[in-house]
This record gives C-alpha cells, sequence and structure tokens, in this order.
C-alpha cells in the first residue's frame, strides 16, 4: 500500500492499515534504520496537559510556583 506525502508533510493512511487502531488519535513517530515506524498512544488528559505545558516552556518548578501564588490570594465571595 501507498501513502502520499503532501505538501504540508501530510499522509493518509490506509482505511486497511487503521482498522486495527479504532479510536487512536496519536502514534509515537520514530525513525529506525531508515523506516518510519509508528507506534499508537492513547493519552489522558494529564499527559495531555503535561505535553501542552512542555510545549510551551514551563517547568515543574513553574507550576510549583503559579500554584503557590494562587493558593495565597484572597477568595472573592461569591
Amino acid at each position: 500500500m501507498l501513502a502520499k506525502l503532501t505538501a504540508k508533510n501530510q499522509l493518509t493512511l490506509p482505511k486497511a492499515v487503521l482498522s486495527s487502531y479504532r479510536g487512536t488519535e496519536y502514534f509515537d513517530v520514530t525513525e529506525d534504520n531508515g523506516r518510519i515506524v509508528l507506534t499508537p498512544v492513547r493519552l489522558n488528559r494529564a499527559d495531555a496537559v503535561r505535553a501542552k505545558l512542555a510545549d510551551l516552556g514551563f517547568t515543574e518548578s513553574d507550576v510549583a510556583q503559579a500554584m503557590a501564588w494562587a493558593r495565597k490570594r484572597p477568595r472573592k465571595a461569591g
């Protein structure tokens, strides 16, 4: 089966290949001795949040400092 690389570096994988991976939205992509290897990944929400924070350059220390700051603020009556 062939998959064509588009001008935007995207591939459409054949249905026959993906039929065993229904519900999978993410694949880990690695290169192994000249081959592209896709491994199905199931992310939970915590993993997605961690990945987004990492993409934004936040560290665990940044998050801890933000939490400490937020806990010091007086709460509004409501």
